[in-house]
């Protein structure tokens, strides 16, 4: 979402918590959707030797928040099956966020859906 469809859809919707709330709502919809097709394609693709894992959904909180901004979307994703990290972003800088993040990446096994909130 650019910044004017952000803008369009709190004023539609409100301001605050509850457009916030909203708005997460709509990402994880998003995201749960774009992982069953991740996972549909990679299941074609394994067809024959089993179920392919479900991708580990990487949630990455922007400024003015904190990795707990995420804690509804971390319980719907957790509880349709899919491995879930809110990561917390330091915010010391991008160089410094960037490489944080990229070293927790590279942690993770298997399939990531990574999602980002507003940086600022």
């Amino acid at each position: 979402m650019g910044t004017g469809e952000v803008a369009r859809y709190l004023g539609r919707y409100g301001s605050g918590r509850i457009a916030m709330t909203r708005l997460k709502t709509a990402v994880a919809t998003v995201v749960v959707l774009a992982a069953a097709l991740v996972t549909g394609a990679a299941g074609v693709a394994e067809a024959g030797r089993g179920h392919a894992p479900k991708p580990t959904i990487v949630l990455v909180h922007g400024a003015f928040a904190d990795s707990s901004g995420w804690n509804g979307v971390v319980g719907r994703l957790t509880r349709d099956g899919y491995p879930v990290v809110a990561a917390a972003n330091p915010l010391r800088g991008v160089a410094s966020d960037a490489a944080q993040l990229t070293a927790l990446l590279d942690s993770i096994t298997g399939p990531i859906v990574l999602v980002g909130h507003s940086y600022g």
